[in-house]
């Protein structure tokens, strides 16, 4: 059973909206993050997406590839990874995946890697320069130790790389709203609605929608189409202007119908 697919799904049995939440590991220091992170679960993000600093960040825009350098400039080593892991998920049940580009991981080896995020008490990767076709270690060894997997399905992918994205994701397939980089939007991309129609037609799936999401009303019309919404550039911002408790409550904001959870 997929830890994050579980998560999500008694949300939506239950007609509850589900946020997933992304903040950079590292950020700006390794404990600061933690603690921003634990707190962002206890302020109601459903899903947590740890993201792995890294020196080439193609799919990141610029708030969140600022945030990842200052990371990296302060010291971020990949070996830290597994400590910051295990620190977060000892502290709240909150499914996490690490948000990572591939490359760190094949240096680091991919079973050990693999092993490691287990072990800390990850749910498993999200691998957005990854794709299935070229997958075949981290298929088996995701297998092997039960870790979800998200594939991304984008507005130019072919129907047929759409499904196969579906079949191997599990936890949920990722579906890019743009042909952008991350960063707040002021209108969706109506292309979200598309690939999220795909990803129906593909196969049984969970579908949730990222990039571009920036605000309440927002996260509400994704849960409408799709079955949970992507945020990250906000709170990061969030974090830069007040800190955790600027970042909780920005969670808390953008968390539709929290009240009735």
């Amino acid at each position: 059973m997929s830890r994050t697919a579980e998560a999500l799904n008694a949300n939506i049995d239950a007609g509850r909206p589900n946020l997933i939440g992304y903040f950079p590991l590292g950020f700006p220091t390794v404990d600061e993050s933690v603690e921003a992170a634990i707190a962002m679960c206890r302020a109601g993000v459903d899903v947590l997406e740890l993201g792995i600093p890294y020196s080439d960040p193609v799919m990141d825009g610029i708030v969140i590839q600022e945030a990842t350098q200052t990371a990296l400039e302060n010291g971020f080593k990949l070996s830290q990874t597994f400590d910051a892991l295990t620190r977060i998920t000892e502290a709240v049940d909150t499914p996490v995946l690490v948000m990572t580009y591939w490359n760190p991981v094949m240096q680091f080896g991919i079973e050990n890697f693999a092993k490691k995020v287990q072990a800390a008490g990850g749910a498993g990767l999200i691998t957005p320069d990854l794709i299935p076709d070229e997958a075949s270690e981290w298929l088996k060894v995701s297998d092997e130790l039960n870790l979800d997997r998200v594939f991304l399905a984008t507005p130019s992918s072919s129907a047929e790389r759409v499904k196969n994205a579906c079949k191997l994701s599990r936890g949920f397939t990722y579906a890019v709203s743009t042909m952008g980089i991350t960063g707040a939007r002021a209108e969706l991309d109506v292309l979200a609605r598309g690939v999220v129609a795909e990803i129906r037609n593909s196969r049984p799936q969970l579908a949730a929608v990222g990039i571009g999401i920036s605000s309440a009303d927002q996260v509400r019309e994704v849960n409408e189409y799709a079955d949970a919404a992507i945020v990250g550039s906000v709170f990061v911002k969030a974090y830069l202007d007040g800190g955790t408790t600027a970042l909780e409550a920005k969670v808390r904001e953008l968390k539709p119908d929290q009240e009735n959870s």
